[in-house]
């Protein structure tokens, strides 16, 4: 216990694993939340005059319970055995080999295959802030500085498992960016702008960054600097597979806001088993292909040469569907090449995956002979820039079992032909019978002995024995070890020889396998940077092979992209709604178009569940998918580059941070009004609907007068409830009336969701209460009270009619009371004197209430 507290000392926050013989055992307050996390026994043990907590498992279940406890948010000191118990009689010397965190983790239990799990540091400097990822699982080291909104939209976009931040930082950091992320602080001198430096470039083994190109990111810096600090303080040394540092370059990607993301649903949703676009567009066939993907739709494209060279790719391949069906089968048979490779350099890979390190290599030369025949330009500098890595492979396969196993203590890792002294060992352990017999047969030939027999025993080891009747032939350089009833046993010089040989034999398999397989993989670090080369052009590859088969499956079409500004889609369609739709239903295309001369902002009228925030959140979406390299949801589009996409749709309390709908909302919009630029894409829908009608509508009116006549005149889509807002085109140009149109049928509402010019007047709110499944009586009143409502426009004429129908409605204000016969009822029921009735007399007079009913339904 005294070793085990001086080691808890050293990492106080964190659940030590401490290794007992074949147990880890947890003590004390760790021990209880062990027990708690994991649902295994808690119990207790004295030590001396205390008691302490106890839970434990066994060592070989680690990889059942680690990913476990670090998913409950913990940081899990792994302390192991440093020597063997057999050679020390003093206590067994232990320390802590690693520190898993949520965000430093290599075990594939914890890490998600098609997503990345970054450790995340964030600097707050005096004008701007520094933000830094690194996947240790795959070697991602990114950066980049901002203000607090543009480090915020990146935290929403790379969703990192952990953050550091420093502890005076604390504060400002949940103030800024919340309390839902799981931070962790640091010392604040590691947030030092030289002590990084030094960090950094001790590591990449620099004199400068200049080489990364982000020498003047110094918030930025400081934070990769923590990130590198960080690894080291948790016993991560061996990061060669970390071997750049990567800008994440603003200018080239569409800016997005986390509101934004929030709302086009794009990774995440907040409502329970909800389709994302994630969901629907990833056609990737590789853990490779599916992260970098995410990053293309957290990141799309600003500049129309590379847009366009994806959409070549993907068109060449939606014609070449031999071509395209060819490549995701070969890439559907690759393993996670980045997350191999990163285990070589930790040294945590097992031999199992270095055979699959070596088959997923050996399939890049049919990929490149599969592009070379049938690709376009694109594709065939890809497929050069290809590394077969044929020195890699051939060792391997020279030097390994095609079925080593995962535990390299289980043998048979290191191939035959391989290691003279490991096939003689091999020999000597495994073909030992062979060797007893052919040395019996000699025997027996050379004594003339017939009966020999040669057996071992724990006393003594291998003998010969020779039953009574021979034992005058027995040689003289025989020495006999013990005498039975019936026979003499013996040992030879040969015999103790080959014993001491085939004893020690399986000891040394292992030592030796060991050995080379450990020689094998410090190799195998030189050949990292072509793997990591050769992981991110199949990525690339994955994704747009991907697209095509979307494109293909889907029946999307190749965008236009262009400089200009103007946005024109033709029929289109949302990804995610018509994936959604019961078979058979085929989903409404509409009509967009947009630009800075006309058609500026559109605002679109129309019931409630017509389809307007659909309309809304393809268009976002169509532009999206253009801007990644896929092709889109439409018959047609022609896209002016967009470099920021706003979006205010749907309304969200923001309650644990003390703000209604109402302040979310107005927070969002002045987001999007500080931030606009010619090239903007806006969709705003039932902007003031969290306040007051008359509150709402002078806003909306304000909102969009603004809009109209900033002079980026940003594109907007405008969806309202408020039909007023239909008066503002006769007196702005720029702005055009459309509504989602519907079919009123006797009393029912047919929703067409189909976009056309001119405003709507009605909002249809009662005919989907009706649809909810609302009761008749509260169908019927609604009616009433709007026809009253319709009669009036100002507030207080509005505010009079509800009074006036409300009072003549008030008495039995469900039942009409034109009808003598439900006055008669009335009456009876109104003199009948309840307390004095008997359960039979009340049973009659019920009766003859529904016989009156009864006569007049006759009537």
């Amino acid at each position: 216990m005294k070793q085990y507290n001086t080691i808890k000392a050293k990492y106080p926050d964190a659940l030590l694993l401490f290794r007992v013989g074949d147990f880890y055992e947890t003590f004390g307050e760790d021990a209880v939340r062990t027990a708690k996390i994991l649902g295994i026994v808690l119990t207790q043990r004295n030590n001396g005059s205390d008691r302490t907590e106890l839970a434990g498992f066994p060592h070989h279940a680690l990889n059942t319970y680690l990913p476990k406890l670090v998913k409950a948010g913990e940081r899990v000191a792994i302390c192991d055995q440093l020597e063997d118990p057999k050679q020390t009689k003093t206590i067994v010397k232990r320390g802590v080999t690693e520190l898993v965190t949520p965000g430093v983790a290599l075990n594939d239990d914890i890490l998600q295959a098609g997503s990345n799990n970054f450790l995340c540091a964030v600097h707050s400097g005096k004008t701007l802030m520094g933000v830094s990822f690194l996947d240790v699982s795959t070697g991602e080291f990114l950066l980049a500085e901002g203000k607090p909104s543009y480090i915020d939209k990146l935290l929403q976009n790379f969703s990192p498992s952990e953050v550091l931040v420093s502890k005076k930082q604390k504060i400002s950091f949940r103030e800024t960016f919340g309390k839902h992320w799981h931070d962790f602080l640091l010392e604040d001198w590691i947030f030092q702008d030289d002590y990084a430096r030094e960090t950094l470039n001790t590591h990449f083994k620099t004199n400068t960054l200049k080489g990364f190109g982000v020498e003047d990111l110094k918030e930025g810096i400081i934070a990769a600097g923590a990130i590198l600090h960080y690894l080291s303080e948790t016993q991560h040394k061996q990061l060669d597979h970390i071997n750049k540092l990567q800008r994440i370059a603003r200018e080239d990607y569409v800016w997005m806001d986390r509101f934004t993301m929030r709302n086009l649903e794009l990774h995440h949703s907040n409502a329970a088993n909800a389709v994302t676009l994630i969901d629907i567009i990833d056609h990737t066939q590789s853990p490779m292909g599916s992260r970098l993907l995410k990053r293309w739709l957290a990141l799309p494209l600003k500049k129309s040469e590379e847009i366009i060279g994806r959409h070549e790719t993907v068109e060449h391949l939606t014609r070449e569907k031999e071509l395209l069906h060819a490549l995701q089968q070969k890439i559907g048979s690759l393993s996670d090449l980045e997350r191999l490779i990163s285990k070589v350099a930790t040294g945590k890979i097992n031999p199992r995956e270095v055979v699959h390190l070596k088959e997923s290599l050996s399939v890049i030369t049919p990929i490149q002979e599969l592009i070379n025949k049938k690709g376009n330009d694109p594709l065939k500098s890809l497929a050069t820039s290809l590394d077969p890595c044929e020195e890699l492979t051939g060792r391997i396969s020279t030097m390994l079992n095609e079925e080593a196993p995962v535990n390299l203590s289980k043998g048979s890792v290191i191939a035959e032909g391989y290691s003279a002294e490991l096939d003689e060992l091999r020999k000597l352990a495994f073909s030992g019978k062979d060797y007893l017999d052919q040395m019996l047969e000699r025997e027996m030939e050379n004594t003339g002995i017939s009966s020999l027999k040669i057996s071992s025993n724990n006393v003594f080891g291998y003998y010969i024995e020779v039953r009574n009747t021979h034992k005058d032939k027995v040689p003289a350089h025989w020495i006999r070890k013990q005498t039975l009833v019936n026979a003499e046993r013996y040992i030879t010089e040969e015999l103790k020889e080959y014993e001491s040989k085939i004893l020690g034999a399986e000891e040394k398999i292992a030592v030796l396998e060991q050995q080379l397989f450990t020689q094998l993989v410090v190799w195998m670090n030189d050949h990292i940077p072509a793997v990591q080369k050769n992981a991110g052009l199949l990525a690339q590859l994955d994704c747009l092979c991907g697209f095509a088969n979307l494109a293909v499956q889907n029946d999307y079409r190749r965008p236009q992209i262009d400089d200009s500004t103007d946005l024109e889609i033709v029929q289109g369609r949302h990804p995610v709604i018509e994936k959604q739709l019961p078979p058979g239903e085929a989903y409404i295309a509409n009509d967009v178009c947009l630009d800075r001369e006309s058609q500026q902002i559109i605002m679109i009228t129309g019931p409630n569940m017509s389809g307007k925030s659909a309309i809304l959140r393809q268009t976002a979406l169509i532009v999206l998918l253009a801007q990644m390299g896929s092709f889109v949801p439409a018959e047609s589009a022609r896209i002016g580059i967009v470099d920021k996409i706003f979006t205010r749709v749907g309304a969200s309390d923001n309650i644990s941070m003390g703000e209604s709908t109402f302040m979310v909302e107005m927070n969002e919009t002045a987001s999007i009004l500080n931030n606009l630029s010619e090239r903007s894409l806006i969709l705003l829908d039932e902007i003031g609907r969290g306040t007051s009608t008359y509150d709402g509508i002078s806003i909306a009116w304000a909102i969009t007068e603004y809009l109209h006549e900033h002079p980026s005149k940003a594109k907007t889509l405008f969806a309202t409830h408020y039909h007023e807002l239909n008066e503002m085109c006769d007196s702005f140009e720029r702005i055009k009336n459309y509504n989602v149109s519907v079919k009123e049928l006797k009393d029912k509402v047919l929703f067409l969701r189909k976009l056309v010019p001119g405003g709507s007047e009605h909002s249809f709110g009662i005919h989907v209460a009706r649809m909810a499944g609302m009761p008749q009586q509260v169908i019927t009143r609604a009616n009433k009270m709007l026809k009253k409502l319709e009669k009036s426009h100002s507030g207080e004429e509005i505010a009079g009619s509800l009074k006036e129908a409300a009072d003549e409605e008030m008495q039995l204000s469900f039942f009409n009371l034109d009808d003598p016969l439900l006055e008669e009822i009335r009456d009876e029921i109104l003199h009948t004197d309840i307390n004095t009735l008997t359960p039979v007399e009340a049973l009659m007079k019920l009766n003859e209430i529904k016989r009156m009913l009864v006569k007049k339904k006759q009537a």
